[in-house]
């Protein structure tokens, strides 16, 4: 594994959640939420890209999500459920993914908002098109995803690091 290597970060955010009587921590996924999540997932699937790692937050919705989703990839990398991305600041989502192993490419980071979609406009250095307008005219909606790509260590991700190589809703 080289550091020049291309290495992925795609920041999923969890799909429509609930509003019911639970703690914000535990609200599950509404009937939309049920239904977006594997249609995120099959759109991974189809992305070509093979995670290496999962980290998940461990909020309800967020689980709920994953699990929809993961069942639509050919295969299922190491998941880790990771109890500071629930409500976590950019600084600490930064810091998150400078702790992944050298060995792992590619990883899959599901969240919530404001985290996602601010980590995503910060790690952009660039964008594919108009990806990066598209996030941000968007607000980072349910069940959507970026894809960032960069080279170097996991310890070098910083703002500005990576090329925003996709932005996907799944109700564009």
């Amino acid at each position: 594994m080289s550091v020049e290597s291309i290495r992925r970060i795609v920041l999923l955010r969890h799909a429509k959640a609930d509003w019911g009587q639970e703690s914000d921590h535990e609200r599950p996924l509404a009937e939309r939420g049920r239904k977006d999540a594997p249609v995120a997932g099959r759109r991974l699937a189809q992305s070509g890209i093979h995670f290496d790692l999962a980290l998940c937050s461990t909020a309800a919705r967020t689980r709920e999500t994953w699990k929809l989703a993961v069942h639509e990839l050919p295969e299922r990398p190491k998941t880790v459920y990771e109890e500071r991305i629930y409500e976590a600041s950019l600084g600490e989502l930064i810091a998150l993914l400078n702790e992944v192993p050298e060995d792992v490419d590619d990883v899959l980071l599901i969240g919530h908002n404001p985290g996602m979609h601010a980590l995503a406009d910060a790690l952009a250095g660039d964008a594919e098109g108009d990806a990066l307008a598209r996030m941000n005219r968007s607000g980072y909606p349910t069940a959507a995803y970026a894809v960032l790509t960069f080279t170097g260590t996991w310890k070098s991700v910083e703002h500005g690091v990576g090329h925003l190589a996709e932005f996907w809703t799944p109700h564009a």
